[in-house]
């Protein structure tokens, strides 16, 4: 799924690839425009430099989004996926997560773990499509306008 895609509704043409040092403005670029408390470039930074799965959507030449997951011990935790909002409502963000999820099977991965904001909708929706479930909650884990927003935590297994 590395190569490169096209969406049957004649949409740009994209692909996934490793994210690099030199994609992080970029990167940022995105993730300011999308949260109101985003990750900082040096988060993005200490990501790729630990090795964890980081990888861009590329859109025509430029970044349309990124994914980023650890994994080991045989579970994978996705921290962070976020499509430009031009792009969005696209089908790439699913794409996206299949790949991630493609990614951890092929490490074995048996478990996948993500948190989201009550107040996304439109991911809680993608992840339960994807077969994620609800295992709890963390209280007050996003920092949000006036206080703190809690998280919830989902996990689908993987088949071996």
């Amino acid at each position: 799924m590395s190569a490169e895609l096209t969406s049957q509704s004649g949409d740009p043409a994209f692909r996934f690839r490793p994210m690099t040092q030199a994609d992080v403005p970029s990167v940022i670029a995105v993730e300011r425009a999308s949260y109101p408390f985003p990750w900082s470039e040096g988060v993005f930074r200490d990501c790729i430099r630990v090795g964890y799965f980081c990888r861009v959507v590329e859109v025509d030449g430029q970044v349309g989004g990124y994914g980023i997951m650890s994994y080991g011990a045989g579970e994978a935790h996705i921290l962070n996926i976020c499509i430009r909002a031009d792009l969005r409502g696209r089908g790439i963000g699913r794409k996206l997560m299949q790949y991630l999820l493609e990614r951890a099977r092929a490490e074995r991965v048996h478990e996948v773990f993500l948190e989201v904001r009550p107040s996304n909708p439109v991911a809680i929706a993608l992840y339960v499509s994807l077969g994620f479930t609800q295992i709890g909650t963390r209280k007050g884990y996003y920092q949000a306008e006036g206080g703190r927003e809690d998280a919830l935590v989902y996990k689908l297994s993987l088949q071996p």
